[in-house]
């Protein structure tokens, strides 16, 4: 049986006579149609101190980030920049233990305003999405995002930004149980196969290096049988070094520019021991400035 194949051009939301509260409605009923994963909706049409209010403020547990995401239809304008990244500079301030990203989504960023975002990309981690809308039929229409600027990947990320010192007994406090039986387990194995750990408590997470720089950090959930573990490995290896663990069915993620996102429980770490061993021992000497 042949594929039916049907033809269809962008076409502008108000041109359907669609408006910017039909859009917004969509993307409150179905985040994913911005392409941000998994994200949780925190509030919508949020109150500054500025006096505006921030379309959409969206929360990634997996990556403890926050994303304030500013909508509009037609054409990008200056305006509009400036308005997405006051507000998340109003929320950077407001909750600065969290990662913030903005996200300008238009139907169309021209030439001139992708130069302009793409040099503020150097200072503020943006990301900026081109939605367009195909119709499709007499009553259909598809939503299409794509990324045309992503976020600005900085070369020392989060190693310094843990927050302020504290110990074990605070994270006994804060985090589960078996999040912190996976955290013992990684520090172990790197204390038993590859060199002393050396371990320092922050109050945004737990960073773990031998004798050269962090290469692991750790953030314990409060409730979940895994601790999300992350490591810094180089960015040529990378994908090489995710694809031993496809048939494991962990989840594993990449992280900005050479960065590796996991979730550990210590049944994974017993059943998966000798990949993520050899992980580790890659990021404990890159961290030591071996090639």
């Amino acid at each position: 049986m042949a594929t039916e194949v049907r033809k269809s051009a962008p076409t502008k939301l108000r041109a359907l006579g669609l408006g910017e509260k039909w859009l917004q409605d969509r993307i409150e009923e179905d985040p994913s149609i911005l392409g941000l994963g998994d994200v949780q909706l925190i509030r919508r049409e949020r109150k500054q101190s500025s006096g505006g209010r921030l379309d959409f403020l969206f929360y990634d547990p997996d990556q403890e980030t926050r994303y304030t995401v500013e909508v509009m239809l037609g054409s990008l304008d200056e305006s509009h920049i400036i308005r997405t990244i006051e507000y998340w500079d109003v929320e950077r301030q407001r909750y600065p233990t969290y990662e913030h990203c903005a996200v300008i989504v238009a139907e169309e960023i021209t030439a001139r305003f992708f130069n302009v975002i793409r040099l503020l990309n150097r200072a503020v981690p943006l990301i900026a999405l081109q939605l367009s809308a195909l119709p499709v039929g007499k009553d259909e229409i598809i939503l299409h995002a794509i990324k045309v600027l992503d976020i600005y990947e900085e070369i020392e990320p989060q190693e310094e930004e843990g927050g302020e010192l504290t110990d074990r007994r605070y994270w006994e406090r804060r985090a589960s149980p078996e999040a912190l039986r996976a955290l013992d387990a990684v520090v172990a194995l790197v204390n038993a196969e590859i060199a002393p750990a050396r371990l320092t408590y922050n109050k945004g997470h737990v960073a773990l290096g031998t004798t050269g720089r962090n290469f692991c950090w750790f953030h314990p959930p409060r409730s979940a049988l895994h601790c999300h573990v992350r490591v810094r490995t180089n960015a040529d290896e990378r994908e090489a070094q995710m694809a031993v663990f496809d048939d494991t069915g962990l989840y594993v993620r990449a992280f900005q520019r050479d960065l590796i996102t996991l979730k550990l429980a210590v049944r994974d770490l017993e059943a998966h021991r000798e990949q993520f061993l050899a992980l580790l021992r890659r990021c404990e000497a890159l961290s030591r400035g071996e090639d």
